[in-house]
C-alpha cells in the first residue's frame, strides 16, 4: 500500500495540481477573467441567497387548461361528426362536459365514432388502463363527454412540464447566469434569478402568454357599430395594445399562428429608423402567408398578440418571402421583448405570480460573511484538533484536506455549479468527513502498532485495513447526496452537490494523496517509531 511508481505519484499530484487550478478564476475579478480563454473562464455561480437576486411563484391557470381541453374536444366532436355525416344540433360546452344531440337512429354510430377520440393516459406508453375520454349515453340521443380527472392531472403535468420549458427560455434570453427554474406542486413555477435586482421586466415577460396570430381585419362592419352589438358571428372586437386603446374588428380565422415563426430579431426600419421586429417562418408558414397575402391584396391584416392588435399594416403587395417585420410604436427595449417572447414561444396557459421577492446584494453579503465565518471557525478548530492528537500525522492530515477543499471549488468551478449557503455547509461538513477519514487510518495503525507491528508494516497495515470501512461510510453518504439532490429542490440540490462532490475528492485524497505523503515520509525517513 505504501508503494508508489513514479508515474502513479505523478499521475496523482497532477490530477489534484490541475483540479485544483480549475479554482484560480474565483480569485479574479470577473472582467479580467473574461479577458482569458474560454476554457479557462469557468467560476462559480453565486446563488440568490449569497449575491441577491429575483424570486418568483408562478401559477398555472387550472382553469383555462380545463377549458382548451374542453373547447378541443367540442371541436374534435363536430370534425368527427361531420366526417361520419351524422346530423347533431346543439353541440356545447356545459360546466365539466361536452353535449351534443343526434337522432336515435344515429345514436349508436355517433357514440362508436365519437369513444374513439379517446387515448390511453399517458400516451401510447400508458400502462394504467385508463383512457383520457368519458363517452356516455344520456338517452333521448343526448351524448355527454367529460374528461376524467387522471386525464386532466396529465394534461396539466403537461402544461407544467412546456411552460417551464418556455419559462427557461425566456429567461436565458435575457443574458442572466444560471436561473433556477423548477416545478412545484401540482400547478406551481419557481424561477429564481441570481443577480436581477428589478424583476418587472422579469415578470412582464413571463406574464404574457405571447400567442401570436395573423388575421385579416373585418372591414365589412365599422368598429362603431361592433362596439354597440352589431357584430358578424365569423369576427370579433379586439382592441390595440399601445395606447390609447383603438377597437379593430377581426375575423377569427387565423392565417398563421406563431408557431411557424422560426426566428424574431429587434432591428430598426431603414425608411424610418423607428424600432420593428423582424421575422421568419418556416416553409408550411411562409406558404400560409404568401397564400394569404396574395388572395388579400389592399386589404389590412392584423398582427395580434394574446388578444390584443400590436399592428395592423395593409397588405400593398404578396409577401412570398417567408419575412418580413412588425412595427407599432415600439420602444427599444419593447421590440427586444416582443422579439424574446416571440423566439421563446407561446405560453400553453397564463402564469400569474403568486409570490414575489427581491433579495439585496446586502443581505447576500452577510449570508456570504457568515458562511465564511462558519468555514474558518470550523476548519481552525479541525486543524486545531489533528495537530494536538496526531501531531505530525495531523499536520499530514490537514495539507490533505486543504487540497480536498481546492479541489471541490475546482469540480464546481469547471460544472459552472451555483453555490448557495447550504452549498457552503456541505463543505463544511466534507472538511470534517474528510478528517474523519484519516482519523480512521491512524487509529487504524495505533492499533497495528498496539498489536506489536514496526512501523512501516503498522501503517501499511493501517491504510489497507481502514479502506473498507471508509468506503462503506462514504457510499452510503453518497447514496444519500444522490437521494437529496433527485428528490429535493432548490437549497437542497446545492447542498447535495457539494457534499456528493466533496465525498468523490475525499476519497481520492484520504487512498492516493494522504498515503502518497506518508508514503513519501516513510521512504525518507525510514521511522523506528510512529509519531501519531
Amino acid at each position: 500500500m505504501l508503494y508508489f511508481t513514479r508515474w502513479k505519484a505523478l499521475g496523482i499530484i497532477l490530477t489534484a495540481l490541475i483540479v485544483c487550478l480549475f479554482a484560480v478564476p474565483n480569485f479574479f475579478p470577473e472582467a479580467q477573467v473574461k479577458t482569458w480563454p474560454a476554457w479557462a473562464q469557468r467560476r462559480i455561480v453565486l446563488g440568490l441567497d449569497l449575491q441577491g437576486g429575483s424570486y418568483l411563484l408562478l401559477e398555472v391557470d387550472s382553469n383555462y387548461v380545463k377549458k382548451e381541453k374542453l373547447d378541443q374536444l367540442r371541436d374534435d366532436v363536430r370534425r368527427v361528426l361531420r366526417e361520419a355525416k351524422i346530423g347533431y344540433t346543439g353541440l356545447s360546452t356545459k360546466g365539466d362536459f361536452v353535449e351534443v344531440r343526434v337522432k336515435d337512429t344515429d345514436a349508436q354510430a355517433a357514440l362508436a365514432k365519437l369513444r374513439d377520440l379517446a387515448q390511453p393516459i399517458g400516451g401510447l406508453m400508458g400502462s394504467s388502463g385508463q383512457r383520457d375520454l368519458e363517452v356516455t349515453d344520456a338517452t333521448g340521443g343526448l351524448i355527454r363527454l367529460s374528461i376524467p380527472q387522471p386525464a386532466m392531472l396529465e394534461r396539466m403535468r403537461k402544461t407544467i412540464e412546456q411552460s417551464i420549458q418556455i419559462v427557461e427560455r425566456r429567461v436565458n434570453e435575457l443574458g442572466t447566469v444560471e436561473p433556477i427554474i423548477q416545478r412545484q406542486g401540482n400547478d406551481r413555477i419557481l424561477v429564481q434569478v441570481p443577480g436581477l435586482q428589478d424583476p418587472t421586466r422579469l415578470k412582464d415577460l413571463l406574464g404574457k402568454t405571447a400567442k401570436m396570430e395573423f388575421r385579416m381585419v373585418d372591414t365589412s362592419v365599422p368598429p362603431d357599430q361592433a362596439q354597440q352589438g352589431k357584430l358578424p358571428p365569423d369576427s370579433e372586437l379586439l382592441m390595440s395594445a399601445s395606447p390609447p386603446p383603438v377597437p379593430y374588428v377581426v375575423k377569427k380565422q387565423v392565417l398563421v399562428a406563431g408557431g411557424d415563426l422560426t426566428d424574431a430579431q429587434a432591428s430598426f426600419d431603414q425608411r424610418t429608423s423607428e424600432p420593428v421586429v423582424s421575422f421568419k417562418f418556416n416553409t408550411s408558414g411562409a406558404r400560409k402567408f404568401a397564400t394569404a397575402t396574395q388572395e388579400n391584396v389592399g386589404l389590412p391584416f392584423a398582427i395580434v398578440l394574446d388578444n390584443k392588435v400590436i399592428s395592423a399594416p395593409v397588405i400593398r403587395e404578396p409577401i412570398t418571402g417567408g419575412q418580413g417585420q412588425i412595427s407599432g410604436n415600439f420602444t427599444v427595449q419593447s421590440a427586444n421583448d416582443l422579439a424574446i417572447l416571440l423566439r421563446a414561444g407561446a405560453l400553453p396557459a397564463p402564469l400569474t405570480v403568486v409570490e414575489e421577492r427581491t433579495v439585496g446584494p446586502g443581505l447576500g453579503q452577510d449570508s456570504i460573511e457568515k458562511g465564511e465565518l462558519a468555514a474558518y471557525v470550523g476548519s481552525i478548530l479541525v486543524i486545531v484538533f489533528m495537530l494536538v492528537t496526531y501531531r505530525l500525522f495531523g499536520v499530514f492530515a490537514n495539507i490533505a484536506v486543504a487540497i480536498n477543499v481546492a479541489m471541490i471549488f475546482g469540480l464546481l468551478s469547471l460544472l459552472n455549479a451555483t453555490l448557495t449557503l447550504p452549498g457552503i455547509a456541505g463543505i463544511v461538513l466534507t472538511v470534517g468527513i474528510a478528517v474523519d477519514s484519516n482519523v480512521l487510518i491512524y487509529e487504524r495503525i495505533r492499533e497495528e502498532l498496539r498489536g506489536g507491528r514496526n512501523a512501516i508494516s503498522a501503517i501499511d497495515a493501517g491504510f489497507k485495513r481502514a479502506l473498507a470501512t471508509i468506503l462503506d461510510s462514504n457510499i452510503t453518504t453518497f447514496i444519500a447526496a444522490a437521494v437529496l439532490f433527485y428528490i429535493g429542490t432548490g437549497p437542497v440540490r446545492g447542498f447535495a452537490v457539494t457534499l456528493g462532490i466533496g465525498i468523490i475528492t475525499t476519497v481520492f485524497t484520504a487512498f492516493t494523496l494522504t498515503r502518497l505523503i506518508v508514503a513519501g515520509w516513510v521512504r525518507w525517513k525510514r521511522p523506528q517509531s510512529v509519531p501519531i
